[in-house]
């Protein structure tokens, strides 16, 4: 089914005339348009882009289903004018994303018209991914994976977690990536504790873990994945958490099958970790969605009740983190498949020894 027919669908269950949708990355999704400013408002019938001069050729070439309308123009309101023209009594907008002067401003410009907060029914839509998304995003795994394994002979002790963030970047858009999906995540030694540790200048040591997490766009879509390598023969503590989180991140991928709630996925691999005795190291959730943005739904964490579906793209990324001794996090982005699931990714999980 067209997105537009899917989300028409979604408005009838709203009762709403019409939807205003704003936020970017829903947005391009129903549209295609990929320029900063714009607004899409959908009826039962029409489908606009209102945009202003700068992004008028743009719009057009992108959204050709669309009847591209000027905004901008001196005395003349399009929204208005549309909503006006289409009798629309009540519309719907993104609660999640118009802020409080936003509102005030369609309210004060729309007074003949009731505006009706909604749930974010585009994200619900972005969740299951058609083909076309998924190619795009096994493109933008594989620009990643790539550029991963290029990088490998420069991570070397005397080199900092700047300079090896800044090459798998310049690897990553060498390969054609569209931008970085996220800032990349470089952590070593003891700062490899951090879940989120941005790269800093500290140079990397003999015996150091280093956790990086990245991500490329391709299409618009992006991709996400983590790898922890170590600089030199491992102690024995970090032989243990390192399996003891590579064995979580495999039964819990291995279990991945529509039906499935993202909580009943999370359970699996932080039992694993709470059995091994490192439960109070883990306090994240075990993944997320991924698609035109790097987080979105569904949410595999431990408390969520989103149901798994084909077409579905989820990480899976346990980790024991230790302040003051350091962490491991692996990670992989997978599809939820009619029979189960498939991996964007295909580098090696095993601790690579450097």
């Amino acid at each position: 089914m067209h997105k537009l027919e899917r989300l028409r669908k979604e408005m009838l269950a709203l009762d709403v005339d019409a939807l205003l949708i704003s936020k970017p990355e829903n947005r391009f999704y129903i549209s295609g348009f990929r320029g900063s400013a714009g607004t899409v408002l959908i009826t039962a019938t029409q489908a606009y882009l209102l945009t202003d001069f700068r992004y008028i050729e743009q719009a057009t070439n992108e959204a050709p289903a669309f009847e591209i309308v000027r905004t901008g123009q001196p005395e003349k309101d399009a929204l208005k004018d549309l909503v006006t023209a289409q009798d629309i009594k009540r519309l719907g907008f993104e609660r999640d994303y118009v802020t409080y002067a936003g509102y005030e401003g369609l309210k004060k410009r729309l007074e003949e018209t009731q505006l009706v907060p909604v749930e974010d029914v585009v994200r619900k839509l972005r969740m299951v991914k058609d083909e076309t998304e998924i190619e795009h995003m096994q493109a933008a795994a594989n620009i990643a994976e790539a550029a991963f394994q290029e990088i490998l002979p420069l991570i070397q002790v005397g080199r900092s977690e700047a300079e090896i963030a800044l090459e798998l970047e310049i690897a990553m858009r060498r390969r054609g990536a569209e931008r970085l999906a996220f800032p990349i995540i470089a952590a070593s030694g003891p700062r490899s504790s951090l879940p989120h540790g941005a790269p800093t200048d500290r140079v990397l040591q003999p015996g150091d873990f280093l956790t990086l997490d990245f991500g490329a766009v391709s299409g618009g879509y992006c991709s996400d994945m983590t790898r922890t390598v170590v600089l030199g023969e491992p102690s024995a503590k970090q032989k243990e958490i390192y399996d003891i989180v590579l064995k979580a991140q495999l039964e819990a991928q291995a279990a991945i099958k529509p039906g499935l709630k993202g909580g009943d996925i999370d359970k699996i691999a932080r039992d694993i970790i709470a059995d091994a005795g490192y439960g109070e190291y883990f306090g994240h959730g075990l993944g997320h969605g991924v698609g035109l943005q790097v987080h979105e739904g569904p949410r595999a964490g431990r408390a969520s009740e989103d149901i798994l579906e084909p077409g579905m793209v989820v990480t899976i990324e346990p980790g024991i983190y230790i302040p003051d001794f350091g962490g491991v996090r692996i990670e992989d982005m997978v599809l939820v498949t009619d029979s189960g699931h498939k991996n964007f990714n295909h580098s090696s999980k095993e601790l690579l020894i450097l």
